[in-house]
């Protein structure tokens, strides 16, 4: 039976620990965090009280924390975040990244006692309770993420309120939930409708540039209003999506966003995929699009010890030379050669080369196809809170699409003298 350790967390300043009870509406109850391997860390309730089980993993950004919970590549996530002190500028609606909050349970050092920022709508405190987010305040975050670090992300749950029970209890409740691998979660953050984001919506004066179709994934909201400011039409479909449906909104462009599971259980996303490059239309992806061009390319994907979240990623694109700093979320990654240009294990597909790579760890940070028109980047270049350096990529779809639309129009134009012929 695992060994399971007591964590408590002594508060440096009791001053402070009494002055937030008193001016709290109602005390927190006691709370527990429980790993897979049988380590604890108990504190107090934060938002809502109950049951949280996922996969624990540690975001290292030092803002942004609104953008992160509302992400939906976090769903059955439990996040830690490493910055010490959460919810210093409450929330608003403005600053979601989605329709709601995604993370399974959300685990902080210290929670402000009251948010102080003219944009604060409400305190993230409530935000997580209303939506019913079980979470957990007063636990040694540092102490989380260096066990993670060396032991790898594992499932957790948090546990409050009348869920709390005995150590063995809470370790059987998570020993008993499911795996990220073999999880498929896209379907599940994915919008059931399709719908149009318009470039006159957000600043651009004209008529629009080109149009695209954009699978949800669970796509954030910044992605087709990063288009849509550049002049592109933004068809946002649906993860079930079909070639029919994307070719119905008669695209420039082919896109599929960032999105949480395993890239494993993404086959009809990877058939889709194909058949869209086998169409020769241009794409883009991010983030889960990013391993869904790696599997349509016949490459395999793999699951990364701790992964890689937060928004100070180091990459290097090899293209350029240069060094993005990079919001990046993710815990799998594409398995294909470093090194120089390489066959596409689909061979239909021509060369491929990785055209971005983590000077962390030397993970896989993008894919270019040299024979068509493909590429894709495993980070987030829309990034709200920052950073923006990576916002080029969506210039350099635009610039795809702008190359092969005379080889569009020429070969729509062949096609129609073609059958024009037939028909004599």
């Amino acid at each position: 039976m695992p060994i399971v350790e007591s964590n408590d967390v002594t508060d440096p300043n009791p001053m402070t620990s009494t002055a937030a009870t008193a001016t709290a509406s109602a005390a927190p109850e006691p709370a527990v965090l429980v790993l897979e391997d049988g380590r604890i860390f108990r504190g107090t309730s934060y938002g809502a009280t109950g049951t949280a089980l996922g996969e624990a993993v540690f975001a290292t950004g030092m803002t942004g924390y609104q953008e992160t919970i509302t992400d939906p590549s976090y769903a059955r996530q439990l996040v830690v975040q490493t910055a010490p002190h959460i919810g210093n500028t409450g929330v608003n609606k403005d600053d979601a990244e989605s329709r709601r909050i995604w993370v399974a349970g959300y685990i902080v050092r210290e929670a402000a006692r009251r948010p102080s920022n003219w944009r604060s709508e409400r305190s993230l405190d409530e935000e997580l309770a209303e939506q019913g987010v079980v979470g957990i305040q007063g636990v040694d975050t540092r102490a989380i993420t260096r066990h993670l670090r060396e032991h790898k992300t594992m499932r957790a749950g948090i546990f409050s309120g009348d869920a709390v029970g005995t150590d063995k209890e809470l370790l059987d409740a998570v020993l008993a939930s499911a795996p990220m691998e073999g999880s498929r979660l896209a379907e599940e953050v994915s919008v059931d409708e399709a719908y149009i984001v318009e470039p006159k919506d957000w600043g651009w004066d004209g008529e629009p540039r080109f149009t695209i179709a954009a699978i949800d994934l669970g796509i954030k909201r910044m992605t087709p209003i990063r288009f849509a400011e550049r002049g592109v039409r933004v068809h946002v479909l649906p993860a079930t999506a079909t070639l029919a449906d994307v070719q119905a909104v008669n695209p420039d462009g082919f896109f599929m966003s960032n999105g949480p599971g395993d890239p494993a259980t993404a086959d009809n996303q990877v058939k889709l995929l194909r058949s869209v490059l086998d169409e020769k239309i241009p794409y883009f992806g991010i983030c889960f699009g990013n391993q869904i061009l790696g599997r349509a390319l016949g490459f395999g994907t793999y699951k990364l010890r701790y992964g890689h979240r937060g928004i100070n990623q180091p990459v290097m694109d090899r293209r350029t030379g240069k060094v993005e700093i990079t919001s990046q979320n993710h815990g799998f990654a594409v398995d294909a050669p470093l090194e120089g240009a390489t066959q596409a294990p689909e061979e239909r597909f021509g060369r491929v080369e990785v055209s971005h790579v983590s000077l962390n760890d030397d993970v896989v940070e993008g894919l270019s196809c040299l024979d068509i028109p493909a590429f894709s980047v495993q980070y987030h270049p829309e990034a709200a809170s920052g950073p923006h350096d990576a916002a080029y990529l969506f210039d350099r779809f635009i610039d795809l699409m702008a190359d092969a639309a005379p080889k569009s129009a020429a070969a729509a134009t062949t096609s129609t003298e073609s059958k024009t012929e037939d028909k004599k």
